[in-house]
């Protein structure tokens, strides 16, 4: 890898990042976009995964050390590190609204994509595995 030159290796990344977030995106086709709770559920996440990373690394350039700040050092490793990145923020974010703001009809269900999910939660009801 040391001999490919830095433009070309900056371009495979822009290639391959979009590539897996497209990736990542295309489950949602399962969800129903026109219903407010999962509108609500996108937004926030995503809004709330760009703030709270940016809020902790302005902190950490401010002041040299984290928004949690204890004498166990790798305590606040521990919770500073992940709370820094956008993608775990939004990812547990969205699974934490997605799980807490389910009700059990099937509407929401529905809305969630969880009937299309449900055909894979054992070998015996995929037709695949026969």
């Amino acid at each position: 890898f040391a001999s490919i030159p830095a433009p070309i290796v900056a371009a495979l990344h822009c290639l391959f990042f979009a590539y897996v977030g497209a990736g990542g995106l295309s489950l949602l086709q399962f969800c129903n976009l026109n219903s407010f709770r999962t509108k609500f559920i996108l937004g926030f996440s995503v809004f709330m995964g760009l703030s709270i990373p940016q809020y902790f690394n302005e902190h950490t350039a401010i002041n040299k050390y984290g928004p949690v700040h204890t004498r166990a050092r790798w305590f606040n490793d521990m919770i500073n590190v992940p709370f820094s990145s956008e993608a775990f923020v939004a990812g547990i974010l969205a699974f934490f609204l997605d799980v807490t703001l389910s009700s059990k009809d099937s509407e929401t269900r529905k809305d969630r994509g969880m009937f299309w999910w449900d055909r894979f939660r054992s070998f015996k009801s995929d037709t695949r595995s026969e």
